[in-house]
């Protein structure tokens, strides 16, 4: 893994200040970078906007990974000190391209999951629940949508992903209160797929790393994946035969690769296969 830690150095390319953009075989990781809390503004929305597009657009990348800089936040959500000094209809365009940005990550036909290191609250939750894959540091921090202590709501797709995971009732109830809770109330409520044990934030990125290598080239035929995210993710907004038929029009794309004859032909000559991403 320290090689692999190396390799990821090598490959460093600055987005932006606000954040950080490295790649490594076939895993893009993107790191919210304003310290302590990681609260992003107008411009750090545009950096991820930006970086997201990049990572969509390179045949290289199979994997989108998102974590926060530091050992103590992944994401605290939207500046208050910016929200508070400007006007009224900068807030709403602010909400807006904060809402196409997240829209544009969900979509993307490539695996994201967010790398939970510390507290993941307000905002910050939002963009993690724009994920596929959630997987936070034991011990690290909290969670939840506090907005309402704001006088306010969740209003970067919290109220929908958050209900849509959870469940009308239960989202309600953790809107409305408020709480705050530990990543294994997380994982009970299926915010979390994974809890890692992890002594720093380094070592923790190790084990996120390592586990997304899984789904990139030429361990599993990316573009399949990338194709399973797009089915799930559209089909579950649109009626069910509509989704039936976008499942049966992204399964005519893959069985025309080159990964699903190599997939098909591995099977049946009992042998592992060797997927290119063609």
């Amino acid at each position: 893994m320290a090689e692999a830690e190396a390799k990821v150095q090598e490959t460093t390319e600055a987005e932006g200040k606000l954040v950080r953009y490295k790649q490594l075989e076939g895993i893009a990781l993107l790191t919210l970078n304003d310290p302590p809390a990681n609260t992003y503004s107008y411009e750090m929305m545009q950096e991820l906007d930006r970086s997201i597009l990049r990572a969509r657009m390179d045949e290289s990348v199979h994997v989108i990974v998102i974590t926060g800089q530091g050992e103590k936040f992944f994401c605290a959500g939207a500046n208050i000190s910016m929200l508070s000094s400007v006007t009224p209809e900068f807030k709403y365009y602010f909400c807006l391209h904060a809402n196409e940005t997240l829209s544009r990550l969900e979509q993307t036909p490539k695996l994201v999951i967010s790398a939970i290191n510390g507290h993941c609250v307000g905002g910050g939750l939002e963009v993690a629940m724009a994920a596929d894959i959630r997987i936070a540091r034991k011990g690290a921090g909290k969670m939840g949508l506090p907005e309402v202590s704001l006088g306010v709501l969740p209003g970067t797709g919290g109220t929908q992903r958050l209900v849509r995971m959870v469940g009308k009732s239960r989202a309600i109830e953790l809107m409305t209160t408020g709480e705050l809770f530990d990543f294994e109330r997380g994982l009970e409520l299926g915010l979390v797929n994974h809890v890692y044990e992890a002594e720093t934030h380094e070592a923790f990125m190790e084990q996120v790393i390592a586990y997304a290598r899984q789904f990139t080239l030429p361990h599993k035929a990316a573009r399949a994946v990338g194709r399973i995210k797009r089915s799930v993710q559209t089909g579950a907004e649109i009626p069910f035969e509509s989704a039936l038929a976008l499942e049966r029009e992204l399964q005519q794309q893959l069985f025309q690769s080159d990964d699903a004859r190599e997939g098909l032909d591995a099977y049946v000559g009992k042998r592992k296969p060797k997927f290119t991403g063609k």
